[in-house]
């Protein structure tokens, strides 16, 4: 279960890159709508699908006023290798104490044999650091619906 749309996101702060780069939610508040791309595995097929795509449209994120923040439990080895195969100007950040996973309720027991990988999960969060919107996909291999989701931060900004 993810939390609730109206409630106010946990903040966090986590390591995107080698040498102690950091990605923090509260540096965003008040300031842009931050979506937050919770994933399973760099570079299994549906995650560098998504990142890949969200890659490609940055601009459009950007032009609504938003930030875009990948989350996986990956170590911040592979997100940095990932992030940058992905060509991905925003952070890919790295979770692998699962802390934040378990906070924002996203870790999974288990996916086909795997421990402490997190599902596929979208929450949008406002300017005033409240959860506006949260997409769960029936298992981490469906792709989320990126179009939608850009719709409702079109909207939101």
């Amino acid at each position: 279960m993810c939390l609730v749309e109206g409630t106010l996101a946990p903040d966090f702060e986590l390591p995107v890159a080698l040498g102690g780069q950091t990605v923090r939610l509260s540096d965003y508040k008040g300031e842009k709508v931050v979506v937050i791309l919770f994933f399973p595995l760099a570079f299994s097929s549906v995650c560098t699908e998504e990142m890949c795509a969200v890659a490609e449209d940055y601009s459009q994120w950007q032009g609504f006023g938003a930030e875009v923040i990948g989350i996986s439990t990956d170590s911040p080895y592979v997100n940095q290798k990932f992030a940058v195969e992905c060509g991905a100007p925003f952070p890919i950040a790295s979770d692998y104490n699962k802390t934040v996973s378990m906070e924002y309720q996203v870790l999974l027991k288990d996916m086909m044999g795997l421990k402490g990988v997190t599902d596929r999960v979208i929450y949008v969060i406002d300017r005033a650091g409240y959860i506006l919107y949260v997409w769960k996909g029936e298992h981490p291999g469906v792709m989320p619906p990126l179009e939608e989701v850009a719709e409702i931060v079109e909207q939101a900004v």
